[in-house]
């Protein structure tokens, strides 16, 4: 197997729900286990919250993500993106738009500078992505 470089998120108390809106938007398969399956240590009201999760798209993108236990520190903060780029515009205008749905638009999609289009959005979860759009195609 190639080594492969992803994402990989923590939500607190809402994996389930956001893994399932991306898959949503790229389609794919989506497995998930609990900390109940796996019997870990955690609070009794946290066994069926997501442990993994892992999003596989028959185009080669995956996406990891768990929820957090209380016994973890779970600290919300900017210092991570998500960035899907290539040549397919209307694949990747799709997924700006499904992602950029219900969330908070920095840049819009648009030629940049250098070209290409691109845009940065929030989506719904709070999740930074960045959109690339290699050529310039509006």
């Amino acid at each position: 197997m190639t080594t492969r470089l992803n994402p990989y998120l923590s939500f607190k108390d809402n994996a389930k729900e956001a893994m399932e809106f991306y898959q949503s938007v790229f389609g794919g398969e989506l497995t998930a286990s609990t900390f109940a399956e796996f019997n870990a240590p955690v609070e009794a009201n946290e066994a069926n919250l997501i442990m993994h999760s892992q999003l596989e798209t028959a185009g080669g993108l995956t996406l990891m993500a768990s929820d957090t236990p209380s016994h973890m520190e779970f600290k919300p903060g900017n210092t991570y993106s998500v960035s899907l780029s290539g040549e397919d515009e209307a694949e990747l205008r799709g997924y700006w738009e499904k992602l950029s749905d219900g969330g908070i638009v920095a840049m819009p999609l648009e030629k940049a500078p250098w070209g290409d289009s691109f845009g940065m959005c929030n989506d719904k979860f709070g999740i930074a992505w960045l959109v690339n759009i290699s050529g310039g195609q509006q």
